[in-house]
């Protein structure tokens, strides 16, 4: 036993060995999962997209916009703006292929005025553009 201990020549390489294959191991998974994580989120982000078909200025001081959800996950609105102002809005979550009106409450709208509208997800994609009001 003692002629074995003394013989630490040939157990020092495979120590060596088996150390750098759990440090290749463990840093390939690491590396395997923060890659699923960024591209699952990646995925949905990109499958993401809607658009603002129609728009209607009603008369009861709000602003009515008709979604609908083209993407590939379903989508749900997390912020309106109305010329760069944040504006309450009725809760809206739409699955694939679905679509619906989004109730805007804006009082102090007026006729034949030109505003920008940005719907916001809970993504972060937008649809924004450029309406003109009802005369």
């Amino acid at each position: 036993m003692k002629k074995f201990l003394k013989d630490v020549k040939a157990i020092t390489p495979v120590l060596s060995n088996v150390l750098l294959m759990l440090i290749a191991v463990a840093g390939m998974s690491i590396a395997m999962t923060a890659t699923y994580v960024i591209t699952g989120n990646l995925r949905e982000t990109m499958g993401e997209r809607f658009i603002a078909e129609d728009i209607w200025f009603t008369t009861t001081d709000k602003i009515a916009i008709y979604l609908r959800n083209t993407g590939k996950v379903s989508i749900s609105i997390a912020a309106v703006y109305v010329n760069h102002t944040s504006r309450s809005f009725t809760a809206l979550t739409m699955e694939i292929a679905e679509h619906g009106w989004l109730n805007v409450t804006y009082a102090d709208w007026s006729a034949n005025t030109v505003y920008h509208v940005k719907v916001v997800s809970s993504r972060g994609t937008q649809v924004v553009d450029y309406y003109r009001s009802p005369t």
